[in-house]
């Protein structure tokens, strides 16, 4: 396990893998992750259960792959536990004896306090509260993912209020680049979309390495549909909020995983980081962090 000492200088981390690609081809992308400038990289199924293109062995060997090209890593957990099966892999997941996991559902977040290992916080945790912190804290998480619909004044405001109560605060990691997943369902959206059952979806995510487009009655394009998962339409980049990210405390910066341009993107926020200037914005706003309501379509 890679130390998890804090310090001052920000890094890029490779969030989880958001979406369903073949095994082929997410055994190819992370042989491509191993000689990015990347600091930490995130491994696991996070979405849905039912995506077994890669065992648990695969994960494990990527893991020792990266591993040993440099890279600290972490094993995600499911972001939604709905039967005792998904329970007990993530159970596996946690006593894996070598790597720290994501917690994305409290209980992983039971399951490493039963153990006492340290973990960190997913962004499906709903951290709203500097006292809510402050417990998970002493359950042990390391670092946090604050969600994506907290914004930096929303930050900034539990941050002021952890330090006036006392409170550490664990490692910040932001998603700075990436679509944003705005809501999680025990139902299948996909499925629904195909006009078939959860249980019977033959696995269409596959068809889509990046979600499901779903447009507006207009046909505008408006969201995008990723199994359980609903996401932005928009690639959101935080980019030129570098410094306001480094007012902050953030000392980690999510990158979310995309079928094509990813090592572009790396390189990107790389130079961003040994830059005194901020990088200009490849992607759309991130109105979540800026406060501010997404204008009405023309």
């Amino acid at each position: 396990m890679t130390d998890g000492a804090k310090d001052s200088t920000m890094h890029l981390s490779l969030g989880p893998l958001q979406y369903f690609w073949p095994r082929e081809r997410v055994l190819a992308f992370y042989r491509e992750v191993a000689d990015w400038e990347l600091r930490r990289v995130y491994l696991g199924e996070v979405v849905c259960s039912k995506r077994r293109e890669l065992r648990w062995r695969d994960w494990i060997e990527l893991a020792r792959m990266l591993e040993e090209a440099g890279k600290e890593v972490v094993l995600s957990a499911l972001a939604l536990v709905e039967a005792q099966s998904e329970l007990s892999a993530m159970r596996r997941l946690v006593e894996n004896g070598r790597w720290r996991i994501e917690a994305n559902d409290l209980s992983a977040v039971q399951l490493c306090r039963e153990r006492r290992l340290p973990f960190i916080g997913g962004p499906t945790l709903n951290v709203y509260s500097h006292r809510t912190l402050a417990l998970l804290v002493e359950d042990g998480m390391c670092g946090w993912v604050p969600g994506v619909e907290q914004g930096r004044a929303l930050l900034q405001e539990l941050l002021a209020a952890a330090a006036a109560d006392g409170v550490e605060v664990p490692e910040l990691e932001v998603q700075v680049w990436g679509r944003l997943p705005l809501a999680w369902s025990a139902r299948c959206f996909t499925a629904r979309a195909y006009d078939v059952g959860k249980d019977a979806c033959g696995f269409r995510c596959i068809q889509h390495a990046e979600g499901l487009p779903l447009a507006t009655r207009e046909g505008r394009p408006f969201l995008r549909i990723n199994g359980i998962q609903v996401q932005t339409e928009e690639v959101c980049d935080l980019g030129p909020e570098l410094p306001a990210l480094r007012e902050l405390g953030v000392r980690w910066l999510r990158l979310s995983p995309q079928a094509e341009g990813m090592a572009e993107v790396v390189q990107h926020f790389g130079l961003a980081l040994s830059s005194a200037v901020a990088p200009p914005r490849l992607g759309a706003v991130n109105r979540y962090w800026l406060g501010e309501e997404r204008p009405a379509a023309g």
